[in-house]
Order: C-alpha cells, then structure tokens, then sequence
C-alpha cells in the first residue's frame, strides 16, 4: 500500500461515496468531487440486497442505513390478476448474515455523504465541482473542473488516479467513447411514493406481472408513526413500436392508471395506491452495451460509468458498490497503481456484464412471465400443474447466482 497515492473520485453517488470510505477505511487518501450543487433527499426508494449490506456494513454504516429502512422479510411473485405464484424468505429471514433493506434513495445518499464528509473531512468531499474534462501524462492526471450552479470555471485538480463514478452519462466515459450512447429495449417505467397501510406482512418485496402487459413492483421503505408506511412502487411496461419517453418530463398518472385500472385485489387495491402516490417519475428503461476496455492509463469507470444495467433486480447499486470494495482492495495490496486499476477491471467486468445481459432477458421477473406463457395469461387453480415449486425456486436462484448474492456468495 502507498499511503502517498492521491486518487480523485469523480461523482459522489453511492459508488463513488461507497469507494472513498472503502480506500479511507484502508488507509488510501481520496477526494470527491461531486458535481450536483447541493446534496439532499432526492428521488424514491431502493432496495439494498445482502451483497451490497455485506460491504456496507464492513465500513461501518450498514446499522445506520437499516435503522432508516425498512428489512425485507420475504419476496413475492403474483400474477397481474393477484394470485401467488412464489414467495421466498429474504435476508435475514432467509439465512443471510445481514439484512435486504428497502430505503428511500435520498436517505442512503445523505447518510453515505455525510459519513463520508466525517471521516474524510469536510475538504475532501465536495460538491459543485462538476468534472468537464481530464487530461494525463504517464504521472498524473489533471481534472478541469467547474460551478454546476454558477457555471464557473474551477481550478484544476492533480491526482495519481481518477475513478470515474460520474453515472450513466459520464462525462468520463465518454471521453474515452465519444460515440457512446444508451440503449432503449422498449421499455418504459415511472415510480414513486405512497403512504399506506402496510402491503402484506409489512416487510413484503412484491412483484406483480409482468413487462409484456404491465409489471409493478411494491416495497415499504419507512415505519411511520401512524402506523402507515412509506411505499416505493416502480411500474415498467413495454410499449409497442419502441417509442421512448422522457427524461425530463414529471410522470402523469393518466399514462399508466388504464394499465393497472382492474388490479384490485383481495390484498391490494393498485389504482388507489397509484391515485394516492406523492411523487410520479417517468424514466425510459435503457442500460448500455457492456464495453471491452473500462480502464484507460491512470483514468478508470466505476458503477453505472463503467456497467449502466435495466433497474430490474435491485443490482445497480449493489454492483457499484461492490466495485467499490474490488477497487479500495487492489488499491491496497500496493504495487503498481495502474496495474491495479487493470486487476480491478479483470476481476469486475464480466460479472457485471453478465448482469447486464441478464437483466435484459431474465430478470427476477422473467419467473412470472414464465408462467403467464405456460398457463396463457390466465388465472389458474392449481399452478403445479403447470410447473412445479422446485422450478420456480431454481429460476429464482439462478438470477441470484449471475447477480452474486446466493446464500453461499454472501458470509
């Protein structure tokens, strides 16, 4: 290890925060630049699955980040008319030694900031210091940075390293690729935030259909002291002739209410949740090819800069920070820094590409599409007739294991 090696950190999202406190924890020096003027509580929820717990609570912040959430007890499969197809235990329900946390994004953000801001001080992480462009020579690499509020130039900054966390459309990335761009597979999504009784037992990941006729995914994400809980629910439907929609725009619930308008179900009235919801998003679904090469010189990509994959699995995040903990470690075993960087790269890059492709075509809820294919999108009486629980579980298995968070992966 070079205690005297200066990384700079572009992006301070959850990789980019998650590797700072791993190289901290490690006795490397880093900085963060993060680009966004102000960090705050932004966005919806997500869930935080047991490989990306494992690491977050080896640098110490993974009490902190359940106590704000909500532990997941079980995973379900329902058809879109409201019957049972599977259900499993999760977490530590399931024999994990840490938990599967539902959270509201922001707060995971904010608490992996500030941790981040106590450890390393104040001068160290930083925002509004959005990255434009860099440069290197065999020594050092030189950030050109500016004020995303002001739009002012910065000075530049120095460093040993660089690792690119600057998200989908790094500015980094596309440095090295200039022609980069995202892929849309024809599906679009919208998400967002109701107060509710509590779906189920409370500690219920709910997946309902499918994609082909409207997929929507339920899971708390806060206890409120009313009694009620804070829902997270993304909906993701494909739609016909590939049109995508926009970024930019606020989601309208009349684009997908006629989707969902019958899904009442003895356990769930989805229109109402959907009526009731504080926030709508509307995101098209696009990831990227995965790419040969992450790692150019002393510059390297890191999380959805190196690897952006469907939100379908929760695995985004996961795989970031478990790019964290790959990076902090090569890092840190000393030698070389840029032949570290190209460990980094050999040891992450085709597990996340295997995610990538996976999440395309067999994510966790290709379990239920399966079964609207076998019994032709209808409800059934007796499900085994069609395919058996043992079936059901090893489809279930097998995106775990591509993901890398099987019960053996994570000890």
């Amino acid at each position: 290890m070079n205690p005297a090696l200066q990384v700079a950190i572009v992006g301070g999202g959850i990789g980019g925060l998650t590797l700072a406190l791993a190289l901290h924890q490690r006795g490397l020096s880093c900085r963060v630049y993060e680009g966004a003027p102000v960090v705050k509580e932004l966005g919806v929820g997500i869930t935080l699955l047991p490989h990306g717990m494992r690491e977050l609570t080896a640098l110490g912040v993974g009490e902190a980040l359940a106590a704000q959430g909500i532990e997941n007890a079980e995973s379900c499969f329902f058809n879109r008319f409201g019957q049972l197809i599977y259900s499993e235990p999760r977490g530590r329900a399931g024999g994990y030694p840490v938990p599967e946390v539902g959270i509201h994004r922001g707060r995971l953000h904010v608490t992996l900031w500030r941790t981040a801001t106590e450890r390393l001080g104040a001068d160290r992480v930083l925002a509004d210091h959005q990255c434009i462009a860099l440069e290197q020579d065999a020594e050092r690499v030189t950030v050109h940075l500016r004020s995303a509020a002001s739009g002012a130039t910065r000075p530049p900054v120095t460093a040993d390293l660089v690792i690119a966390c600057d998200g989908v459309n790094s500015t980094v990335r596309r440095q090295f690729y200039p022609d980069d761009s995202v892929c849309f597979g024809g599906i679009n999504s919208w998400r967002g935030v109701t107060y509710s009784k509590p779906i189920l037992t409370g500690r219920s990941y709910v997946r309902i259909g499918s994609v082909q006729r409207g997929n929507l995914v339920i899971y708390p994400i806060a206890d409120e002291s009313d009694g009620r809980q804070l829902i997270n629910w993304t909906a993701q439907v494909a739609q016909p002739g590939y049109e995508r929609n926009d970024w930019n725009k606020p989601g309208r619930l009349e684009d997908i209410l006629p989707i969902y308008g019958d899904w009442r179900f003895d356990w769930l009235d989805v229109p109402d949740l959907l009526r009731r919801s504080e926030v709508i998003f509307e995101y098209p679904m696009v990831d990227k090819d995965p790419i040969d090469r992450w790692t150019f010189g002393r510059v390297t990509l890191l999380g959805d800069a190196a690897h952006p994959m469907y939100p379908r699995g929760s695995n985004g995040a996961a795989q970031a920070i478990l790019d964290a903990r790959a990076l902090a470690d090569c890092l840190a075993a000393g030698g070389d820094p840029v032949a570290a960087l190209a460990a980094y790269e050999a040891l992450r890059s085709g597990p996340t590409a295997r995610v990538v492709r996976t999440n395309r075509e067999q994510p966790p809820d290709y379990l239920i599409r399966r079964v609207e294919e076998l019994v032709g999108d209808q409800p059934f009486e007796d499900l085994e007739r069609y395919i058996t629980g043992a079936e059901l579980q090893r489809l279930s298995e097998a995106y775990k294991r591509v993901a890398g968070f099987t019960r053996a992966d994570v000890r």
